[in-house]
């Protein structure tokens, strides 16, 4: 059965975040967070982002959604 693999999926959000030249900060405006705790917890694993946020990483990023997910099989 395939799963999302949380900490790899967060480590590629902070890479491909790394590769746009974005900071945290950036991406606390852009998503209009009052505190950056979310993506860390994305970076980490132990938070993913809602559909909504991943489809809004996807264009930030200019990357497919496919590109951000990570997916294993159990």
């Amino acid at each position: 059965m395939p799963t999302i693999d949380m900490e790899a999926t967060g480590t590629n959000i902070k890479d491909i975040m790394t590769k746009c030249n974005m900071t945290v900060v950036d991406m606390q405006e852009t998503f209009g967070f009052n505190t950056p705790q979310a993506i860390y917890k994305w970076f980490r694993g132990a938070a993913i982002p809602t559909i909504d946020n991943i489809i809004i990483l996807a264009a930030i990023f200019k990357v497919k959604i496919d590109d951000i997910v990570i997916v294993k099989t159990i």
